[in-house]
């Protein structure tokens, strides 16, 4: 007989073979009864949908305080979606916790600190550093990007409320009072607005009273551009659209999150429904079934005041023609980027698609989308009502129409600043927003949030619009302008920037992922090379697949650019 201890195989019988009947195991993660019924209780008769995947995770999030291994497994299983999925669009949201079997719960309350530049000059890190020291262990303490509060620096978010000017005290005194409910402002409601003539202009447009084309003529005419960053004209946006065959989707971009950038969580704080009517009057314009209003975590209190309006609106049947779905950002900057947000909105992580086809030709499950941001659906009625000349004629220095200017930094009075296109920043800080501040001397601005690049006060007479600005390395994007004084080190500035954008960057694509660590580790050190900065630069800008990787290097290069003499 042969020897099959060498090398002539192991000849025993082996479970499954076939000869003897091995016990039959569950593969993987056993799920408990309760963890199932937990989640068909927490959805309740809730539609069990692929795309609201997120929208459950906000669920458990907010119910557990957390997201338990078990229940997402309970999740995945209510809605068909494997396991895999479900973790890794948990996993990429700066919001949810998960929580595996046998790793410990986070504390009960979570204090998210803003470290973004605004916050970051009126004295954040060492509020930062003062709680992290002094926190209770039931108190988590963390570092959070731009919550869209930069005019009252240093902020923070006890739970679901905002606090402004903080102090490590104040913190921990509200903490403590356990308060985490967001403060609702006061705002013009649904009464209010119909008793001024709201809804009229969108009665015309569904009466038949105006014409769709007669419609996107006079926003063709009147200038009006998307203001959340790009400046795509809005009437030729709309065409586009309406020229695809249907069905067509219509989704809404609330998802500010550029650091220095507020002017949406204004308007959707103070006046909702002009916002709402315009975006109505889109949905007719475009014949759009559905309309998606993705709107940042960081907007708790703007959430709970369009969950009020929207229900106002649809029971005065003023939203016949179309559906409105309101979605929960989870902590994503990158989703500020159109393609993103749709993959967010079809309960995806938010990864930027490559482009063509464009979002107006393949959007929300592969329908032509109309993608507008929330101030350019704002003026929408006005325009309407005054007609094209009326908004064009507002603008200055070649600019037409009016512009929401988000102020940060060192002035006296910051804030949203409603005035001409085409503004300067001198003018800016001087005639709008009562000078600097005591102490402090203008030494520079960011004409367009973190992406916007840096220019000195030297050219702070240069109109602030959509293509003034491209010729020195920068542009307005969504017209987040934060003023910067003597006191402020660039170097710093400059880290501060690029840390934000490598915490943001969605790793989809190498040049921006490692690009921006890289340059952070290089910046972070005690001399720069220019050389090697530019060379790091270049490579991101130009092979990046979306905006945040192309823009990410634009302070950095304004700094080595305009402000040598503080590399000494």
């Amino acid at each position: 007989m042969n020897d099959m201890s060498n090398g002539g195989g192991d000849r025993r019988i082996h479970p499954g073979s076939g000869r003897r009947k091995a016990p039959v195991f569950p593969k993987g993660r056993l799920l408990k009864d309760e963890e199932r019924n937990a989640i068909t209780e927490l959805l309740g008769d809730r539609p069990r949908r692929r795309d609201l995947l997120i929208e459950y995770l906000h669920l458990i999030q907010d119910s557990e305080g957390c997201l338990p291994a078990g229940h997402l497994q309970a999740l995945g299983e209510e809605l068909r979606i494997p396991m895999a999925e479900v973790y890794e669009v948990a996993s990429f949201y700066a919001h949810f916790d998960i929580v595996r079997d046998g790793e410990e719960r986070p504390a009960p309350l979570t204090v998210r600190v803003c470290d973004s530049l605004s916050c970051m000059m009126a004295g954040a890190e060492q509020i930062i550093a003062e709680l992290e020291k002094s926190a209770p262990k039931d108190l988590r303490i963390l570092r959070a990007p731009c919550m869209g509060r930069c005019d009252t620096a240093p902020v923070c978010e006890v739970g679901h409320k905002h606090l402004d000017h903080i102090t490590a005290q104040g913190v921990l005194d509200t903490a403590k009072a356990g308060d985490t409910h967001p403060d609702i402002p006061a705002y013009k409601d649904f009464k209010s607005y119909m008793k001024e003539g709201g809804y009229e202009l969108l009665k015309q447009c569904v009466s038949g009273e105006r014409d769709v084309e007669g419609v996107i003529d006079v926003l063709s005419d009147a200038g009006l551009r998307g203001l959340g960053g790009a400046g795509f004209p809005t009437g030729r946006k709309w065409g586009f659209v309406r020229a695809e065959a249907k069905p067509r989707l219509m989704a809404v971009n609330a998802d500010e999150g550029e650091p220095g950038t507020f002017k949406d969580r204004f308007y959707l704080e103070t006046n909702p429904h002009a916002f709402l009517e315009g975006m109505l009057i889109g949905a007719w314009a475009v014949e759009a079934e559905t309309v998606y209003v993705y709107l940042r975590d960081e907007y708790p209190a703007a959430r709970e005041i369009l969950l009020q309006e929207i229900a106002a609106v649809e029971a005065a049947g003023l939203a016949t023609h179309t559906t409105i779905e309101l979605r929960r950002g989870a902590g994503a900057y990158i989703c500020g980027e159109e393609s993103a947000m749709i993959e967010s909105i079809e309960g995806k992580r938010g990864l930027p698609r490559h482009r063509p086809p464009y979002v107006a030709q393949v959007g929300i499950f592969d329908r032509p989308t109309l993608v507008n941001n929330v101030e350019t659906l704002y003026w929408v009625p006005d325009i309407l009502k005054n007609g094209a000349e009326w908004f064009a004629s507002q603008g200055k220095n070649g600019a037409k129409g009016l512009r929401s200017y988000s102020v940060s930094g060192h002035v006296k009075e910051p804030g949203v600043k409603l005035v001409a296109a085409g503004t300067t920043a001198r003018e800016l800080v001087e005639d709008h927003c009562g000078g600097m501040r005591d102490g402090h001397t203008f030494k520079g601005y960011l004409p367009g949030g973190a992406s916007g690049g840096i220019l000195p006060e030297s050219m702070a007479d240069i109109p602030l619009d959509f293509g003034t600005l491209e010729e020195h390395g920068c542009f307005v994007g969504s017209h987040a302008v934060v003023i910067l004084s003597d006191k402020d080190e660039m170097k710093s500035v400059a880290v501060n920037l690029m840390r934000f954008f490598e915490d943001e960057s969605c790793g989809q694509c190498t040049p921006c992922r490692n690009g921006t660590e890289k340059a952070v580790k290089l910046m972070s050190g005690g001399n720069w090379e220019p050389e090697v900065l530019e060379d790091l630069s270049s490579v991101m800008a130009d092979a990046s697949i979306c905006g945040l990787g192309q823009a990410a290097p634009n302070p950095l290069r304004c700094v080595l650019k305009f402000f040598a003499e503080d590399l000494k």
